[in-house]
């Protein structure tokens, strides 16, 4: 830098602080002026009370998942925490018409607030002024924090309470309505599934009633004992034999398929009936979708307005306003005597 530059730098800041002190008593009348009405205005706002609620999401959504599934492939824990994912979906949950439209309804909110129900804008006013007393965030630490505003300390706490609670309805009654529709789905495939196999059971019956029980084992014994009969010469006895041959012959294939059949849906029955299991605890079961670390309680103390930030903010802009608008008053003066000792 120049000496040049230092010299004006020094200039313009001694300049600046003359203007100041010459101006000494109309700025402090100004920002005492405005400390004084600021301060007056302050106690016109009506003050608030913030009621927090802090909770935790938990780490699983399915009941069945958590609890009865033997390859829980997800190590999905019913004590667990969840992680951001599962925080970001209840924030959007509790942003939701759904919980706003029943805190509304619950806390009768349009008289609360003061709104005329005969306004033609209400629900715009409501829902402005709703979302101005009602926050929800994620904290540093992963939690989804409930906050509510309000004139009434007692009311504060309870719809930040309240907000809590219906979280729980809310996502239990999302899930359950397609829990319940594919709870319908594995119970009407599971019932099939066990006609199919009765009409297996019933016509292997009949197989059997005619003498086959063990198609592999019997074949083998008769062929046997034809032999036997055959060298014995015994029309009679390999008559009979035949005849036994002839049924095992007539029904033995028959009565193979639907033994391996039904084999094969009783190794699958197991599964069948774990899955309807697991979907009907789905379907049937609740569980809670959160962990409550901080209830609301009334607040003690308000929360706005804070009188003095009022005061120090509007003083400091007044104060900024003031000089902005002498330095122009100056300006003018300065240009106006100029062009007068011109003319002159």
């Amino acid at each position: 830098m120049t000496e040049k530059n230092i010299v004006n730098t020094d200039f313009n800041s001694t300049n600046f602080f003359l203007f100041l002190w010459n101006w000494r008593k109309t700025l402090i009348i100004v920002v005492v002026a405005t400390a004084i009405v600021s301060g007056a205005a302050s106690f016109l706002i009506t003050p608030k009370f913030k009621s927090n609620v802090i909770l935790f999401p938990t780490a699983t959504n399915s009941i069945s998942r958590a609890l009865l599934a033997e390859n829980n492939s997800n190590q999905e824990d019913v004590l667990g925490f969840g992680e951001e994912e599962e925080a970001e979906q209840l924030l959007q949950i509790l942003n939701s018409s759904t919980i706003r439209n029943r805190i509304v309804e619950r806390f009768n909110l349009l008289q609360h607030y003061k709104i005329n129900p005969n306004d033609r804008y209400k629900n715009t006013k409501l829902i402005k002024e709703y979302n101005g007393n009602v926050t929800c965030k994620l904290t540093e630490f992963m939690a989804v924090e409930i906050s509510v505003l309000d004139k009434d300390p007692q009311y504060a706490a309870n719809m930040a309470n309240s907000i809590s609670d219906l979280l729980d309805s809310t996502k239990n009654a999302l899930q359950k309505e397609r829990a319940i529709k594919g709870f319908h789905i594995v119970e009407a495939t599971f019932n099939n599934f066990k006609k199919e196999m009765k009409v297996l059971e019933d016509s292997l019956f009949l197989i059997r009633s005619k003498g086959i029980n063990d198609y592999e084992t019997e074949s083998e014994m008769l062929h046997q004992e034809l032999g036997i009969q055959l060298g014995k010469g015994n029309a009679q006895g390999i008559k009979r034999v035949e005849e036994k041959l002839r049924i095992l012959s007539e029904y033995g294939g028959a009565y193979v398929r639907l033994r391996d059949e039904l084999a094969n849906r009783n190794g699958r029955l197991g599964t069948m009936q774990a899955k309807y299991d697991e979907a009907k605890v789905d379907a049937e079961q609740y569980i809670p979708q959160k962990f409550v670390v901080d209830a609301a309680f009334k607040a003690e103390k308000k929360t706005t307005p804070v009188r003095w930030l009022i005061v120090v903010v509007s003083s400091f802009a007044a104060f900024l306003l003031s000089i902005l608008v002498l330095i122009f008053i100056e300006n003018v003066y300065k240009k106006n005597l100029l062009n007068t000792k011109i003319q002159s």
